[in-house]
């Protein structure tokens, strides 16, 4: 698969800025100017993605994070100063498209400060033709994966609750992830029933 990335006329003058929604809340990775809660409109975000490097491999497939289309999804708008924007768009490339599984656009972003401006982010949408394109796993798909998820980065586990955790800390809830983080929180998330024991409604 090829990589898709935007020319260089795609990017505008001045400060750029990047959206975080997944790890690069968490560990960016990269010098910023500010860091400010954003909500982009026409995506979500979705355990939709195989990971074959980071999170796992192609035997024992972890799962991360990427844009699927459809809804909104709130996260971190990191506005990154001119002089470092080459650089820092050099080691996204490197970071998020180790397999092309990201498509790599510009969407438009509503900064939730005091401003309330908009702007132009970097982002990075999944490529719904690629081969690690999980589409929507039920949530006890979504926990098998994650359980056996290891690779590069370290264990899809710790990915999961280190999101969780800065969606908590920038303020708002992602109710999947919440339910999964919960799960793997728990050390017996899918027992078998016993006999004579009945599901909850």
């Amino acid at each position: 698969m090829s990589t898709i990335t935007l020319p260089e006329t795609e990017f505008s003058e001045g400060d750029l800025w990047v959206f975080g929604y997944g790890s690069l809340m968490w560990r960016p990775g990269f010098e910023f100017l500010e860091q400010v809660p954003a909500r982009l409109i026409g995506e979500h975000r979705a355990l939709c993605v195989y990971s074959f490097v980071h999170r796992g491999t192609p035997e024992k497939p972890g799962l991360v994070l990427g844009l699927d289309r459809g809804g909104a999804c709130r996260g971190i708008a990191f506005r990154v100063a001119e002089k470092n924007r080459a650089a820092t768009v050099a080691y996204l490339r490197e970071r998020e498209q180790v397999t092309s599984v990201y498509r790599e656009v510009t969407r438009s972003l509503w900064l939730e400060n005091e401003t309330r401006q908009r702007v132009s982010a970097l982002a990075y949408v999944v490529d719904r033709g690629h081969v690690q394109y999980a589409g929507r796993l039920s949530l006890a798909e979504q926990l098998r994966h994650v359980q056996q998820g290891h690779g590069q980065s370290g264990v899809n586990r710790d990915y999961v609750l280190a999101t969780v955790k800065a969606i908590e800390a920038a303020g708002f809830r992602d109710t999947q992830l919440h339910q999964l983080a919960m799960m793997l929180h728990d050390a017996h998330p899918l027992h078998p029933l016993r006999q004579g024991e009945r599901e909850a409604p």
